[in-house]
């Protein structure tokens, strides 16, 4: 079997550890902790892991966020993985600093790299696991919020969120994405 799994964020050194570039982030860990290395390829940052005999493939869209759709559609017809197997991890400011939540399907929320995703995939049906960085921003700061680093308390608290996100997209190409959402999902 294998799977897809992007993280979401934005490429140079002004976006690497901004709340925005959570999921490069996760999937940066993720390669760290199995000591693989990402690299460029078309449209993507890419790097392999078998996990109990699933090939994983990691892309991190090095076509900025809100353009997202293109490598993801291009890397799923590549390699021939259904919609079914990708996970998308995403930034999502309606879920508290830490919170964590996979969906096998719905809305943008207003997320615009996930906006473009339906756009190129033509529907909402992928899974995505949404990584709460709060909303602590005056009304009309939104971007520069998302697009600033993570409070020093925030850092304190992002690796061990980051490795229950990387438990979250192991269960999700092990057992599927019901039996993750019924496990780890509040």
């Amino acid at each position: 079997m294998k799977y897809l799994i992007a993280g979401l964020g934005n490429m140079g050194p002004e976006y690497e550890l901004t709340r925005h570039n959570v999921g490069f982030l996760v999937l940066d860990r993720l390669a760290d902790n199995y000591k693989i290395n990402f690299r460029t390829e078309r449209l993507a940052d890419k790097a392999e892991l078998t996990y109990k005999g699933r090939q994983l493939h990691l892309i991190k869209p090095n076509t900025f966020m809100n353009l997202s759709g293109k490598a993801i559609a291009y890397w799923l017809q590549k390699l021939t993985i259904s919609n079914d197997n990708l996970l998308v991890v995403v930034d999502d400011i309606a879920l508290p600093f830490g919170s964590l939540r996979l969906r096998s399907k719905g809305s943008s929320a207003g997320h615009n790299g996930l906006k473009n995703i339906e756009e190129f995939l033509g529907g909402k049906d992928y899974s995505r696991l949404r990584f709460g960085i709060g909303n602590n921003y005056p009304t009309g700061k939104q971007i520069d919020f998302v697009l600033s680093n993570f409070e020093q308390e925030e850092f304190t608290g992002l690796p061990s969120v980051m490795d229950k996100s990387i438990d979250m997209i192991f269960s999700f190409c092990t057992i599927g994405a019901e039996r993750t959402m019924n496990f780890f999902n509040d």
